[in-house]
């Protein structure tokens, strides 16, 4: 029996290893290289097999200062100036999500929402946050706060099988991210919260006063 467990224990530990090997040797290539695909895009194609992914990578410098603005001022308004992790606002998170008696608050930055979506599955667990606060510290660590907004404006969902902001773009406007208006860029932006559901209710009050809020604030978004 000691022996069974122990082999256990040497096996779980062996996969925790080689799963921290694979999420840095990624973010050492994704350094210098476009990301193409995320877990978030697998598990879209996984389950609708028959169902394209709109995705189209996009240099920084080639996509909307609106977009950038709009984005930081809607997703992580900290966003130049913590580590990966925003303390206040987890404090924040976990006294709304008291007040309300359920999850109604996550407090992620920018850097641990693209964590996720390069390499986990959308299910709350400790273990999952767990590993969401290792890879996060490595992100940090390897890549410059341009890098990570970068890719993080390549891989976020913008609507059924839609990511980045190249395909948002075009979905919604028909234009490239470089230029669209500041309106637009808005909107792109408001919809991140939930924008499969946007994506179908685009005049939805609850997307009005978010637009609101961004355009009151996008002014004094910091970018890298």
């Amino acid at each position: 029996m000691k022996a069974f467990l122990l082999r256990t224990l040497l096996l779980l530990i062996s996969v925790v290893l080689l799963i921290q090997l694979w999420i840095f040797a990624s973010l050492a290539w994704w350094r210098t290289n476009p990301v193409e695909t995320t877990m978030m895009m697998r598990i879209d194609y996984w389950t609708q097999p028959d169902k394209p992914i709109q995705h189209q990578w996009r240099p920084y410098d080639e996509i909307s200062q609106n977009l950038k603005k709009a984005i930081v001022t809607a997703e992580d308004g900290k966003f130049i100036r913590h580590h990966g992790f925003d303390w206040d606002g987890i404090q924040t998170a976990l006294n709304r999500n008291k007040d309300e008696g359920k999850v109604v608050a996550g407090g992620s930055t920018i850097s641990q929402q693209l964590v996720k979506n390069l390499f986990l599955f959308n299910k709350r667990s400790f273990v999952r946050k767990g590993q969401e606060a290792v890879a996060t510290w490595m992100m940090e660590r390897m890549w410059s706060k341009q890098r990570i907004l970068e890719v993080y404006l390549n891989s976020i969902e913008f609507g059924d099988n839609i990511y980045g902001v190249e395909a948002a773009a075009k979905h919604y406007f028909g234009k490239t991210s470089k230029s669209l208006t500041k309106d637009q860029a808005i909107f792109l932006a408001a919809i991140l919260t939930n924008p499969k559901y946007f994506e179908e209710h685009r005049h939805a009050s609850g997307l009005k006063v978010r637009k609101q809020m961004i355009q009151r604030y996008m002014r004094y978004a910091e970018l890298p």
